[in-house]
């Protein structure tokens, strides 16, 4: 049985978490199915009703792919309810190299996507520093409060 993953994520500015996630991960934006100008006008073609259509939904991407096909796609449904809690879970971005690399080189690149990602929109919540441990990584907020981490 052959079986894709999707990771949706509920918001309330898709646009804006696209151009976010896709900086974040190296994603891009995915087109609408071709023949087809908006996702809308496909969703329409394929019978969604307009009344379960948000205003603007689908009239530009919503979700990105991983250009590489590798990785899963991620779409951003647009809710009407804030996000209020906690993350129950994350996702951790690995940009250091593991701990085969040297620790300073590990910080130096955890640094670099914290500033890029910061430039991008996120908001560095704190840096857990522990070179007994071996350790160097960032806890992050996306643009509209999500967790994640860096290391």
């Amino acid at each position: 049985m052959e079986m894709t993953v999707q990771l949706t994520i509920d918001c309330s500015d898709p646009p804006r978490m696209v151009t976010f996630w896709a900086e974040a991960l190296g994603y891009v934006p995915e087109p609408p199915p071709a023949g087809h100008a908006t996702w809308r006008a496909y969703w329409a073609a394929t019978g969604v009703p307009e009344s379960e259509l948000p205003a603007g939904a689908g009239d530009g991407p919503e979700s990105i792919v991983d250009p590489t096909g590798r990785g899963p796609r991620v779409w951003f449904q647009q809710v009407p309810e804030p996000k209020v809690g906690k993350n129950r879970w994350h996702l951790d971005l690995k940009v250091s190299g593991g701990r085969d690399v040297p620790l300073e080189v590990r910080a130096q690149r955890v640094k670099a996507a914290v500033e890029r990602l910061v430039t991008a929109g996120a908001t560095l919540l704190r840096i857990k520093d522990g070179p007994h441990m071996g350790l160097y990584t960032a806890a992050m907020r996306d643009p509209e409060g999500n967790e994640f981490d860096v290391a």
